[in-house]
């Protein structure tokens, strides 16, 4: 039996949660890093190699969601709402998938040009993810209530940002002259596949603010 197994077993069954929702956080920040610091590179080979990375990311966000959901239905006890572990577990997952999903555009595309609209969509992603990470993090003992509602405040302010950041992109995409109509098409995909990640990240800060409301 491996030392993993070994800890699982004596940890107390509903403290389980606690752990695999670090562990979807945890790599949540690494695809959160990798994606912005490939938008800050100016070679468009070694920029793809970091993008195509984030698929290995994103398979082992769903296996740990997937342990997840395999000890909801298993334990009786959990440390809070059966429905609010499934909402977050969902709205992580929706990170990961999108957070690849746009990485894929990128890649599948061949857009090299990355634009300041991009770069300020990876930023933006990068700081509400990590504010997750601190968010989930607090879950555990919820001793300092004021990290995982600033946390929380801090992602529903980003998600306004990324949003006046989507209309921006729009307003400009649509006045360009003379733009190249599949130029046009591809990069309203992505600034839309963007846009969307920062949604699911406050939608992961809604299910955490039901939380502390219900158990705090």
């Amino acid at each position: 039996m491996g030392l993993a197994s070994i800890v699982k077993l004596f940890m107390p069954k509903d403290k389980v949660f606690y752990s695999l929702f670090e562990q979807v956080t945890t790599t949540l920040v690494e695809m959160g890093d990798i994606f912005q610091k490939a938008m800050n590179e100016s070679d468009p080979e070694k920029r793809s190699q970091m993008l195509r990375s984030l698929e290995d990311l994103e398979h082992r966000n769903d296996e740990t969601t997937h342990k997840i959901f395999i000890e909801l239905g298993s334990n009786f006890i959990t440390p809070f709402d059966r429905e609010d572990i499934h909402a977050l577990a969902t709205s992580l997952d929706d990170i990961a998938d999108y957070t690849w999903g746009s990485a894929k555009r990128l890649t599948n595309y061949y857009i090299h040009d990355v634009d300041d609209t991009v770069r300020g969509f990876a930023d933006i992603m990068h700081r509400s993810i990590n504010a997750l990470h601190t968010g989930v993090r607090e879950l555990r003992n919820m001793k300092n209530l004021r990290a995982i509602i600033e946390s929380c405040v801090l992602i529903n302010s980003l998600e306004n940002e990324a949003d006046d950041l989507f209309d921006e992109a729009m307003t400009g995409l649509f006045s360009t002259p003379n733009i190249n109509p599949v130029d046009l098409i591809k990069k309203k995909d992505l600034y839309q596949e963007l846009e969307i990640v920062t949604d699911k990240c406050e939608d992961a800060a809604n299910v955490i603010e039901s939380i502390i409301v219900k158990y705090a």
